[in-house]
């Protein structure tokens, strides 16, 4: 009987304490990471209002020290961030009652910054900029914890921080929404690659999809949040209808869902921001000159071609070509000794063709055509570009697509959780 007395006991300290550090555990706050993040909010696509939106009203979880204009493509700026956190301020002291701790206004105006504008010549960088100037002084602060750049555009103002000031790349961790933005900052893209390869990046270049709401579901998590969640919310909620109808798309908030939930030291750990596995090299096809549909690249890779045609006394690094590929123009420039470059990264799978406007003689009129395979980041070539060892990316796992989409499930997954969490913040707003 006394054996049966003691063993309860026992048990019933050990669950105690089980319990307790349970509660503690769960009541312990989220550390705060060091955030800045890199957009190209105002430009032609407005998702990134949405997740501006949603990290303003989250900015309480984050220690937010930089927030950068970096349009590559579209007429972006500055301003648009500015009048995102005017609507903000309108709303606080609503938010505030059950929030206290939301990022001050001021604050945020006050670490604001315009990078730049268009994307950076072939060789990857050009001259400083506010906004990259910035990224240099957060980074090199004495803070003692690495800062998180988030980059929900084009890379310019990271390349150009990095070239200016290499030895903040230890101090730094990107998570880049890539894929689509991959082909408006290419060259400073293979710049990051070839001259910091050892740098701790997460290329997301399609998990991300996971947190677009599917247009045809007219449930509360998809087509249906906005009524669910939103209307009648305050400033920030009547501005929200004026993306896509109120239709969710935030395609760059899994970089701030990455660092709200899970262990963001490890990417492979998996959180609401994705699961991701290392890359180990960046895949990179160059052509000596035209090239076939028989050519076949992979899936959001770097594709260079290399025309040779007469030397231009002094124009190393201008742009001295125009080439049209799915509907879009791109850039190609002088490389010297007579050899003319052109880059491009394809967002999806199917064969493109290429045409070729220049006043040099020799390249206007070029014609051909590629293949683009479904797969990232494909067989390695000779022309790849290694990477180190904390170089993340999409998981290959077939079981985690969504239709072409590679790493969709470890984002879509959460999307439920992640709104409803979101949807508490939008109610206090409602009257």
């Amino acid at each position: 009987m006394k054996r049966r007395m003691r063993w309860a006991a026992l048990f019933a300290a050990a669950l105690l304490a089980m319990l307790l550090f349970r509660h503690a555990r769960e009541g312990r706050p989220q550390e705060k990471c060091r955030v800045l993040v890199s957009t190209d909010i105002g430009g032609t696509d407005p998702d990134d209002n949405q997740s501006m939106a949603h990290l303003l009203m989250n900015s309480d979880r984050f220690r937010i020290e930089g927030l950068v204009s970096s349009p590559s493509y579209g007429a972006g700026g500055k301003e648009e961030i500015l009048r995102m956190i005017d609507l903000y301020e309108a709303d606080l002291p609503a938010l505030r009652r059950r929030w206290p701790g939301l990022a001050d206004p001021a604050d945020l105006r006050a670490v604001t910054k315009q990078g730049r504008r268009g994307g950076a010549p072939w060789c990857g960088f050009g001259e400083p900029t506010e906004g990259s100037d910035w990224i240099v002084r957060c980074a090199r602060s004495d803070a003692g914890e690495p800062l998180y750049v988030l980059v929900w555009g084009g890379l310019e103002d990271l390349a150009q921080a990095l070239h200016d000031a290499p030895d903040i790349a230890p101090r730094i961790r990107v998570y880049w929404i890539g894929g689509p933005n991959k082909k408006w900052s290419v060259n400073s893209y293979l710049y990051i690659v070839e001259h910091h390869p050892d740098l701790w990046m997460i290329e997301c270049n399609a998990s991300y999809r996971g947190f677009i709401a599917d247009a045809s579901d007219f449930s509360r998590f998809h087509k249906g949040y906005y009524d669910y969640a939103v209307r009648g919310a305050g400033a920030l909620g009547a501005d929200f209808a004026r993306y896509y109808g109120g239709t969710v798309k935030m395609g760059d908030t899994p970089s701030l869902l990455y660092l709200m939930q899970g262990d963001p030291a490890d990417p492979a750990s998996g959180s609401w921001g994705g699961r991701f596995e290392p890359l180990a090299y960046s895949p990179r096809t160059l052509f000596h000159g035209g090239a076939t549909a028989r050519d076949t690249v992979a899936l959001y890779s770097i594709v260079e071609w290399r025309f040779e045609a007469p030397d231009i006394d002094g124009l190393v690094g201008a742009p001295v070509l125009t080439a049209t590929i799915a509907g879009q123009e791109w850039t190609g420039y002088y490389a010297g000794r007579g050899t003319y470059v052109l880059r491009y990264a394809p967002k999806g799978p199917g064969t493109l063709h290429y045409a070729i406007r220049s006043t040099v003689a020799g390249l206007d009129g070029l014609q051909g055509e590629f293949t683009v395979s479904g797969e990232w980041p494909g067989p390695r070539t000779a022309d790849s570009r290694p990477l180190g060892a904390q170089w993340w990316t999409d998981c290959a796992d077939k079981a985690l697509f969504r239709g072409p989409w590679q790493g969709f499930e470890t984002v879509a997954r959460y999307r439920e959780e992640v709104l409803e969490d979101w949807a508490e913040r939008w109610n206090t707003l409602k009257k």
